[in-house]
């Protein structure tokens, strides 16, 4: 693979995007953690994975480096949350959770030279409201 930023590791294809966002409220609805919630942490958006705070917790057992004197990691059990699929989780509107739409919006923008002309924007939707989220 020449470029691996804008292509999946695995397949080969254009990494998808993704209708959750870094700092989106959401709960878990499968999975070991279901119906815990919480705020996502980062997206990883060529896995398709996402980590939320507070759920899928793991042990990593790291060893004592002594390596650069005195800025050395200390040893013992580290306790980190690990990625979940996106398809895992829900974003979190108001008392419920909704699915993520996205809508068009038209806005006017003004030139340098003061005219203005009409571009579009995607915004994100609530499928159950119709709000923008």
């Amino acid at each position: 693979m020449t470029n691996s930023s804008s292509k999946s590791a695995k397949t080969g294809k254009q990494a998808k995007s993704l209708n959750i966002k870094k700092g989106d409220q959401v709960v878990v609805i499968s999975g070991r953690d279901k119906g815990v919630e919480g705020k996502v942490i980062s997206v990883l958006r060529e896995e398709q994975r996402v980590i939320v705070e507070g759920v899928n917790r793991v042990k990593r057992h790291t060893k004592v480096v002594n390596q650069g004197g005195r800025a050395g990691t200390t040893g013992g059990i580290i306790t980190t949350e690990a990625p979940i699929h996106v398809s895992n989780v829900m974003l979190v509107e108001g008392k419920g959770v909704t699915r993520v739409g996205f809508k068009r919006e038209e806005v006017q923008k003004r030139r340098p030279d003061g005219s203005t002309y009409t571009a579009h924007r995607s915004v994100r939707v609530s499928r159950k409201t119709g709000k923008e989220i």
